[in-house]
């Protein structure tokens, strides 16, 4: 009895979308996955956060803020030349600022100080959450350990960042009047800074990912890094229910 011979030849690899479809499908990530759309960012712009929830985030969000700069140290050890480590940098210089008293984390420690936290309580990080901490680690984790393709995909929640902070802006001067103006510095920055960023970041990334196979895993770093968003606001909104409002 004779049997049929069965070709062990590997599958062809799958051909790498067009630079336009990859592209696309990033920005479909953020469109359908990134924390613009999670009840508790959703209550914020409404107007309906009290002052506790409003300060609970603000806190638990800096310790992310915090490590932005520690996350990009990571990314730009990983970079290959001058060039793209001198891009890179800008964003540590960003956050931690050319000097005291300046950069992205001095201005979210004044949005702090506008919402009547005193800055002690904010670098202490006493009241972080664990599950802030768990994600917040993850995150990091993910550019000490991943590929730079994949580090610098997961930065591209960028891509809907702006957005995010106009409307951030508009929310806090409608219905968090308490708030002092000064205090909304840090979204004002971030409108231009991430335009900047996220395209950086995206050409680099349709330039590195050559095959499907990289392009897959750029989209799922991306994936990932909503997750990471998506789970921070999670254990802030949870710590907060059953709270009087």
């Amino acid at each position: 009895m004779s049997t049929a011979a069965v070709s062990t030849s590997p599958a062809p690899p799958e051909e790498p979308w067009s630079p336009a479809e990859f592209e696309a499908r990033l920005r479909a990530v953020g469109e359908q996955r990134y924390h613009h759309l999670h009840p508790f960012n959703i209550r914020m712009h409404d107007g309906d956060l009290s002052p506790g929830e409003l300060r609970r985030w603000i806190v638990n969000r800096f310790h992310y803020q915090r490590h932005i700069p520690v996350k990009d140290a990571l990314i730009t050890a990983k970079l290959p030349t001058s060039e793209l480590r001198r891009m890179w940098l800008r964003r540590i210089q960003d956050h931690d600022g050319a000097q005291t008293g300046e950069g992205g984390i001095e201005r979210w420690l004044r949005l702090g100080e506008a919402a009547g936290l005193d800055r002690e309580t904010l670098l202490r990080a006493d009241s972080v959450l664990p599950g802030v901490r768990l994600a917040v680690d993850g995150y990091v984790n993910f550019c000490r350990l991943r590929p730079p393709l994949e580090a610098v995909a997961a930065s591209l929640t960028e891509l809907s960042a702006p957005d995010l902070m106009r409307t951030r802006i508009d929310a806090f001067e409608r219905h968090y009047p308490w708030i002092d103006a000064d205090g909304l510095a840090y979204f004002r920055t971030r409108v231009s800074q991430g335009r900047r960023d996220s395209r950086e970041a995206l050409d680099l990334v349709l330039r590195w990912a050559r095959t499907h196979d990289d392009q897959e895993r750029a989209v799922a770093a991306l994936r990932f890094k909503c997750d990471v968003l998506w789970s921070l606001l999670d254990t802030v909104d949870g710590a907060g229910r059953g709270e009087p409002a």
